[in-house]
């Protein structure tokens, strides 16, 4: 409403000027300018003064703008646009700079939010892949751990087992090597005993034979005879007995080394096929150890490739001074302001057609009354 007023005080003003050149200046402003040219050349002059004080005020807006901002960028522009104030046409040269420092920051804008849907993208797919192949280091670390103790536990019970193989071998040979001297013992003194009681049973056929017989040339004495045959029976009982006690116990050692021999067959064929199976075992872990191990270092290579490039997006896209939440409200406010300081432009400059288009109206009509 102020703008108003001001504007219809300025026409009133310029009305008034007109009206005294007319009354005044009478034939000298054809003789001079030429019919009309002196009422165009002070339109001209006034419209030149209203063109460099909305320059001005554009130029400061977008001088207070860079400030706010803190923008190196608008001050320059400012710059441009104090100096388009000497060219031809100021408000077309204005226009076109703020306009194109517009449509700039707009295609920046628009490059800052690709850029940021980008860095969100990758910075994302390269997280879940940094977590991913972390857990499957982690996966393939334990299945190594878990493989390895187990292999190495193993190893341990091999090592028990072929101790107690060893340990069973000797006690075998042990066994097999009293059996022998016991046997041996067995064949010598069952011969003595043999050989003793063929001795004693012969020496008794000999007396009986002899005492029974009616030819001695003497009478023998009964007592002595019955008690050598008695002592020589008593004699062949003992051996007999001797005999029959060293037979059975040849008969149970015998049974005894036979059957402690199976068992202890069964036992080492037992721990021998532990031995094999568990040997076998702890071949394949350590094998899939070695492969799990190569495995891991391919994924730990990946992972690597991930950290560098995970890395090297972070430096890129993770802001150090200001957040793209920040370039974004700064852009905005500076479009903002840009638009703002154009639409200045725009409707001073429709204001300023308006008035022109009616001051020539004016003056053609005072040019027509004149002839008239």
């Amino acid at each position: 409403e102020a703008e108003t007023k001001s504007r219809g005080e300025e026409l009133k003003a310029i009305a008034e000027a007109k009206k005294v050149i007319q009354e005044m200046t009478g034939g000298a402003e054809s003789v001079e300018y030429g019919s009309a040219s002196f009422l165009q050349v002070a339109a001209r002059s006034q419209l030149s003064s209203f063109t460099d004080l909305k320059s001005f005020e554009v130029v400061n807006m977008v001088r207070d703008l860079a400030r706010k901002e803190g923008s190196t960028v608008l001050s320059q522009l400012a710059q441009r646009v104090a100096s388009a104030m000497h060219s031809r046409d100021p408000f077309a040269k204005i226009k076109g700079l703020i306009s194109d420092m517009i449509a700039k920051m707009e295609e920046e804008k628009a490059a800052d939010a690709t850029k940021k849907d980008f860095c969100d993208k990758e910075l994302s797919e390269s997280t879940a892949k940094k977590a991913e192949k972390t857990a499957e280091i982690e996966k393939l670390s334990t299945q190594i751990d878990k493989a390895a103790a187990r292999s190495a536990q193993l190893k341990e019970e091999v090592a028990q087992l072929q101790n107690e193989l060893s340990a069973l071998a000797s006690a075998q040979a042990s066994m097999d090597q009293i059996r022998s001297q016991e046997h041996e013992a067995f064949v010598k003194n069952k011969a003595d005993l043999d050989q003793g009681l063929e001795g004693v049973k012969t020496a008794l056929k000999v007396l009986s034979e002899y005492y029974a017989s009616k030819d001695k040339a003497h009478t023998a004495a009964s007592g002595a005879s019955s008690g050598t045959i008695g002592l020589l029976e008593v004699v062949e009982s003992d051996f007999a007995k001797s005999l029959a006690e060293i037979a059975s116990a040849e008969e149970t050692a015998a049974a005894d080394h036979e059957r402690e021999t199976k068992e202890n067959d069964v036992e080492r064929v037992a721990k021998e096929k532990d031995v094999e199976y568990k040997g076998k075992e702890s071949a394949s872990l350590d094998k899939t150890v070695s492969e799990v191990t190569s495995d891991r270092s391919g994924v730990q290579a990946q992972l690597d490739a991930v950290l560098e490039y995970l890395s090297k997006i972070e430096e890129e896209c993770i802001a150090k001074a200001e957040t793209y939440v920040d370039r974004t409200a700064h852009r905005e406010s500076e479009i903002a302001g840009l638009k703002e300081a154009l639409q200045v432009l725009e409707s001073e400059t429709a204001f300023v057609q308006r008035r022109a288009s009616h001051r020539k109206g004016a003056l053609r009509g005072h040019v027509l009354s004149a002839t008239v």
